[in-house]
């Protein structure tokens, strides 16, 4: 009996404890508004401005072919026209300038992809890894198309006169057509890559946790809770991998961010109450 009283004693008093502790946790601690933390920790949605690029350098390739066509047509194609061609151009050979242009415009693409990167790069840490990884092929297209087409221009320039002994004026149709195979390619894809990240921004979601969480929320069923992060037939190990490795480090930075402020928070009531 006696030994079932010391029991009953212990137990009370471990409970006793227990109690205390979950109802006075961190009695001595800086208390945070609820409004102040969530308004803190909420982000304004950022839009992108790489549609806009892509738009303007649509533009400057229609200009681009343009000139060539107009040189091909007054300058190359018929000889009346050779001298008033040399006059406007100051002496300076047509072809070269179509060269020189070709390497400006290959050069302002290889600009826009590189912004294009690092804005793609800002928006997947932010946790949008759904349109990284839908547009992560997509604006790498623009700058491979014009590198092949940089490549087929030199294959049709470097034998320009033999082509055009065997077939007067060869040499002219081919660059003509690899320029125009090039600027569809080129529209076509940036015209799809700008439709998509227009959508983005006119859509203004949260990072993809959030929506996952808000949707599962409100339609209360668990049927698709982990379908992105599940290994499914016809998707690859490395490709769950690597969105695994996407989300674990965006939670790692969500995590830092929300940490500090949060401390930030507690400091600021700290000097308040003081």
């Amino acid at each position: 009996m006696d030994s079932k009283r010391l029991l009953v004693k212990t137990s009370n008093r471990n409970t006793d404890i227990t109690q205390s502790i979950e109802d006075d946790p961190l009695i001595d601690g800086p208390l945070i508004a609820r409004n102040a933390l969530e308004s803190a920790i909420k982000r304004e949605f950022q839009k992108l401005p790489t549609n806009w690029g892509a738009i303007t350098l649509t533009v400057l390739h229609v200009a681009y072919v343009s000139v060539c066509v107009a040189l091909a047509a007054l300058c190359w194609l018929t000889d009346t026209h050779s001298a008033e061609c040399t006059a406007a151009l100051n002496g300076v050979d047509s072809r070269s300038l179509v060269l020189l242009l070709k390497v400006g415009l290959w050069l302002l693409v290889f600009l826009f992809e590189r912004c294009v990167q690092y804005h793609h790069s800002a928006v997947r840490r932010r946790g949008y890894l759904r349109f990284y990884r839908k547009t992560a092929k997509l604006k790498h297209l623009p700058l491979l198309i014009h590198s092949a087409g940089n490549a087929a221009v030199l294959i049709v320039i470097a034998p320009a006169s033999m082509l055009d002994n065997k077939v007067k004026n060869l040499s002219v149709y081919l660059l003509l057509a690899v320029i125009c195979v090039e600027l569809l390619a080129s529209v076509i894809c940036l015209m799809v890559y700008a439709v998509q990240v227009s959508r983005f921004n006119k859509q203004s979601l949260g990072p993809d946790i959030t929506e996952d969480e808000r949707s599962h929320t409100f339609s209360g069923t668990d049927s698709d809770m982990h379908a992105e992060m599940g290994f499914r037939d016809g998707s690859s190990l490395e490709e769950v991998v690597e969105k695994q490795a996407d989300l674990i480090e965006y939670l790692k930075q969500h995590n830092t961010q929300l940490s500090k402020r949060i401390l930030t928070l507690a400091t600021q009531q700290t000097h308040n109450r003081d």
